[in-house]
């Protein structure tokens, strides 16, 4: 690896898999926790990219992942699925769980998968497409431990609690949402340790609820919206109804912290993923020539001075076909634990 840590997706893909099978992991789950990381990191979610890996094994050498999961279905009727992930990595679960709602909503119109016993899944957003890249509109909803305070709140609450939508657009990307429901990620606050920088303003707190800028001295997250956070806290309840009231699974304030110091136990996260076919509401063309004036007027509308109108996901795809041409930097942290990772593992380092 060079001094400036870049490399290629390639690369990055087959460290990630070749990491997770020297620890024991199976295939499946090598290939879905790789794939959703690349996710992230193409897309330029470096907070829920590759950055996961080292506390992915760590995970799984503990215990709290499974290395070789049996998911099945445990319940559900007609276009409605209850999958048991058996506390496999949280990636394998959730596109195991779109695959079945895809599946469905080519039968019945609509699928939706609830999600038990599942973990950490990184990007939500990558089953959201994956829906989108079947023709098929995704959602995708996932709750966290506690990180997030209440509007005015002064403790933790919520999780990051991301939603995720993507729809097919015929000639083009899809029209592409992943937010979480707090004003950043928590992995963003880690990100910006790394990096040495700043956090925008009020968007972290400190353990008293009031609002800090130094990544280091962040105890929680505050709600989107700023002075409006009512509403992001609104939103994080959203996510927390379907994806842990609807699954059984724990609410975010039960949930074993994703950092330990326990690696041992598994965390019983909930996840609730749905599919909607297009065309059992109305034809294909009809579908996509809306789909299609719709995203063209709104990234053709006026723009502020020295501004430019984006659709959802536009800067997303614009990083991701930059990345896939130059390759990615990684942050030093990250690239100072692959290091080690390959030493004590035994497999070939990043290039």
């Amino acid at each position: 690896m060079t001094d400036q840590h870049r490399t290629s997706l390639h690369e990055l893909d087959r460290f990630c898999r070749e990491a997770f099978l020297a620890v024991g992991a199976d295939q499946a789950t090598a290939d879905a926790a790789t794939r959703a990381m690349l996710h992230g990191t193409r897309f330029g979610v470096d907070s829920h990219g590759v950055r996961l890996l080292p506390h992915y094994i760590r995970a799984l050498e503990g215990g709290r992942l499974n290395r070789n999961p049996a998911l099945k279905t445990v319940g559900g009727f007609g276009a409605v699925e209850v999958l048991d992930a058996d506390n496999a990595q949280g990636a394998l679960g959730a596109y195991r769980g779109m695959e079945r709602a895809v599946a469905l909503a080519g039968q019945f119109g609509l699928g939706a998968v609830a999600i038990r016993n599942n973990s950490h899944f990184g990007p939500a957003g990558a089953y959201a497409l994956a829906a989108a890249e079947a023709g098929f509109i995704g959602i995708t909803f996932c709750n966290s431990d506690s990180f997030v305070r209440l509007h005015d709140g002064a403790s933790r609450f919520h999780g990051t609690n991301p939603i995720a939508v993507a729809v097919p657009c015929a000639g083009g990307d899809p029209w592409f949402l992943d937010m979480a429901t707090s004003s950043i990620p928590y992995n963003r606050v880690l990100l910006y340790r790394s990096l040495g920088q700043e956090l925008p303003d009020a968007v972290a707190s400190d353990s008293a609820g009031q609002d800090v800028t130094d990544p280091h001295i962040v105890d929680m997250l505050a709600p989107l919206g700023g002075a409006f956070g009512f509403k992001g806290a609104a939103l994080g309840g959203v996510a927390e109804i379907f994806s842990a009231v609807l699954t059984g699974m724990k609410l975010s304030f039960d949930i074993l912290n994703m950092d330990g110091p326990d690696f041992e136990t598994p965390r019983q996260m909930g996840a609730f993923v749905l599919a909607l076919n297009p065309e059992a509401f109305l034809e294909r063309s009809a579908f996509d020539a809306g789909m299609r004036r719709y995203v063209d007027t709104l990234r053709n509308s006026p723009a502020r001075e020295g501004a430019k109108v984006m659709a959802p996901g536009d800067r997303e795809w614009d990083v991701a076909r930059g990345r896939a041409e130059s390759g990615v930097v990684l942050d030093p942290i990250t690239a100072q634990e692959f290091a080690a990772l390959a030493d004590r593992l035994g497999i070939a380092a990043v290039a």
